[in-house]
């Protein structure tokens, strides 16, 4: 059930926060610098982490200079994508007839609306609202060894 927001919000989240900080570089961000900028437990986001990186949006890294960043361009990621990667695929039954013949049914329709526009939206749009809300991504300076 797509409308399940807590997970599905949170792998938008984590993916958004890749693409400004690490986008698809060299340079990769970490897991606990992630749950920081979100405000979450590490363990609480290393499943999501996980997901999205089997469902090969994320690339990983290990080792001291590890992290995630973007498998793909941000332009090539839907959120429809970030949002199937961590979904568990478990509906809930339906509790009589009301529920099957109004309530499913009603529910089905607000989530094929919504499947639409997560389809319709990629993470290069998100970067681009971030933009327009003043949000600048951090500029990795080269370093520089002379003296």
């Amino acid at each position: 059930m797509i409308l399940r927001r807590d997970r599905a919000l949170l792998a938008i989240d984590i993916v958004l926060d890749v693409a400004f900080h690490a986008g698809r570089g060299t340079e990769a961000t970490g897991g606990a610098e992630i749950a920081d900028r979100l405000q979450a437990q590490r363990r609480g986001i290393e499943p999501v982490l996980q997901a999205l990186s089997r469902a090969g949006i994320l690339d990983s890294t290990r080792g001291p200079k590890g992290g995630y960043r973007l498998a793909r361009a941000a332009r090539g990621i839907t959120l429809a994508e970030v949002v199937e990667a961590v979904l568990d695929g478990g509906e809930d039954e339906a509790a009589g007839r009301l529920s099957t013949a109004v309530t499913r049914p009603f529910w089905q329709s607000l989530e094929a609306l919504l499947r639409d526009r997560l389809a319709a939206t990629t993470v290069a749009d998100l970067l681009r609202q971030a933009a327009a809300a003043g949000l600048r991504r951090p500029a990795t300076e080269p370093l520089n060894f002379a003296i």
